[in-house]
């Protein structure tokens, strides 16, 4: 995971957990194109979608979990600089500030 560590204030933080879970998701959404191709019930299609939907932002939350946890780490180990505690500060609450809009 290239830039990873220095990115999380030196702490390590591996997603590679994830990898399935978006296999699982790519299946999904492979499912949702055969079934618009089948001319399947637009209600049955979106609740589809919904299931896709949920599933990414259940990554999502996964990895901002470990993100958040890396960067508070980073912070209290006391090995950073006031510049570099602040960029981790502001980079979470712009990740926080993004998960309330929608696509």
């Amino acid at each position: 995971m290239a830039g990873s560590k220095e990115k999380h204030g030196g702490k390590d933080v591996d997603h590679m957990q994830q990898l399935p879970r978006l296999r699982r998701i790519e299946g999904q959404v492979r499912g949702v194109q055969q079934m618009i191709q089948d001319g399947r019930y637009c209600g049955d299609v979106t609740n589809q979608i919904n299931a896709v939907i949920a599933a990414l932002r259940r990554v999502q939350a996964d990895m901002l979990s470990d993100h958040l946890k890396a960067c508070i780490e980073a912070s209290l180990s006391g090995d950073l600089s006031e510049g570099e505690r602040q960029r981790l500060v502001d980079e979470i609450a712009r990740l926080i500030a993004g998960l309330g809009r929608r696509p």
